[in-house]
């Protein structure tokens, strides 16, 4: 950055501190090419919004002569107008074009395609090559030359990417909604879930273990789920580094067009789980853009039992479920209306990718899942179990692996069987807290 620019900053460094609203500024700034991923997410781990106006300045002026005035079309593409004026006083020689987005990304062009040109051959005969069939060696001059662009992915990055993982040091470190609905309404034809009770002690119990602040909410209705998911949306999740919401409830399984399946309130009536997500995703929590977002989901994906396939004994040892196995399953609903109520948008059609969100489920869709009246489900039994022996060692991503594998080898009523899986769209590996 020139010098003018960064005295400029260096001036109003206060006002920018004190007014500037960061969070909106990073996905302009991205595409824009003045900061990469890695390095928003390094000012979003810096603290408070002051915390992270004060490194962000502090970033820019480390960054290319472009950067400047990139930086002011972006204050004014999100309205922080005053703050751009105040900028632009200083430096009248830059011209901001609110509505111009520079290309981030290198213009590549593939070379001419022609036929194989035997050049000794063409020189022989006095032949001149075409310029077609000349490879020009002369580097292209960019006029952003000194603009320090993102570098495209490669398999030089590959060792150092593969390493990272998610900050997870914020203590607490962040947020877990437990939903618990155990009796429901007759009018809903569904049954109490019994053992439930035990789940939900044991996960409130592991995560509290991995210094999250913990909250249940039992016997929930439709209304009251979204209530609450949309209550943990608008908390300021700044100061932590994660989130997490559990649903044990009756499930089904839905059309959708990402995240399949839905859980039902204690009323019978479901929110998908594509819905869930949405409340905590980068576009309506920005607190929370960047960071890993886990959901927990102990229900069925639908009403399909499965009895597994033969393997060779020394694969598996045989076990077996309790004799007080029931599951959380109802018939597929063959739409997903709760998605598009009168009173709550219909999230999917401005979504944008979920990064950085992980939904586990206790079942493959389409498939019952079983739970022990007596000791709970076999699933959240697992994965608390695993959680305890390898959070300290292990990341989530092998962990459920771990969960996957110990519940594919028990078996209901000596017949049917279940397999957990997981949605997973981290971009990191994520390691828990774990106590001494």
């Amino acid at each position: 950055m020139e010098e003018r620019h960064k005295k400029i900053l260096q001036r109003n460094r206060t006002n920018l501190v004190t007014e500037m609203e960061p969070s909106s500024l990073y996905d302009c700034l991205f595409e824009k090419g003045v900061f990469t991923h890695d390095m928003i997410d390094a000012i979003k781990s810096s603290g408070t919004r002051r915390d992270q106006s004060r490194q962000l300045v502090r970033d820019l002026e480390t960054r290319g002569s472009r950067a400047f005035p990139f930086f002011l079309e972006c204050l004014q593409e999100t309205g922080q107008h005053s703050l751009a004026e105040k900028l632009q006083n200083g430096a009248p020689a830059v011209h901001v074009h609110p509505t111009l987005t520079p290309v981030v990304l290198p213009d590549i062009r593939p070379l001419p395609v022609t036929p194989p040109v035997d050049i000794d051959k063409q020189r022989k005969d006095n032949v001149p090559v075409s310029p077609a069939q000349k490879l020009d060696t002369t580097p292209t001059p960019s006029p952003e030359s000194e603009f320090i662009r993102p570098r495209l992915p490669s398999r030089t990055r590959r060792d150092s990417t593969c390493a990272q993982s998610y900050k997870m040091d914020a203590s607490p470190c962040g947020h877990c909604l437990i939903i618990n609905n155990v009796e429901f309404d007759p009018e809903s034809e569904l049954s109490n879930r019994k053992g439930s009770n035990i789940d939900c002690d044991r996960l409130e119990r592991r995560f509290k273990m991995l210094n999250f602040i913990v909250e249940v909410k039992t016997n929930l209705k439709q209304r009251q789920i979204k209530h609450e998911l949309s209550a943990l949306s608008k908390k300021d999740h700044s100061l932590y580094d994660c989130c997490v919401v559990i649903m044990l409830s009756h499930g089904t399984e839905v059309s959708h067009s990402r995240f399949p399946g839905a859980v039902y309130g204690v009323d019978g009536q479901f929110v998908t789980v594509q819905y869930i997500t949405n409340y905590l995703n980068g576009q309506h929590c920005p607190s929370l853009q960047g960071k890993p977002k886990l959901f927990f989901i102990q229900a069925c994906g639908g009403d399909e039992r499965d009895t597994g396939f033969e393997v060779s004994p020394d694969e598996f040892e045989p076990s077996f479920g309790g004799v007080d196995d029931q599951t959380d399953a109802m018939p597929m609903s063959s739409s997903s209306d709760s998605l598009s109520t009168s009173d709550e948008p219909d999230a999917r059609a401005t979504l944008p990718t979920p990064s950085d969100i992980l939904v586990s489920y206790s079942t493959f869709p389409g498939y019952v899942s079983w739970r022990d009246t007596q000791s709970g489900s076999w699933y959240v039994e697992i994965l608390d179990s695993v959680l305890e022996k390898n959070g300290a060692t292990d990341d989530l991503a092998t962990m459920l692996m771990m969960v996957n594998n110990e519940v594919s080898q028990i078996s209901a009523k000596g017949v049917y069987k279940q397999m957990p899986g997981s949605f997973n769209f981290l971009r990191k590996h994520l390691h828990f807290q774990t106590q001494a």
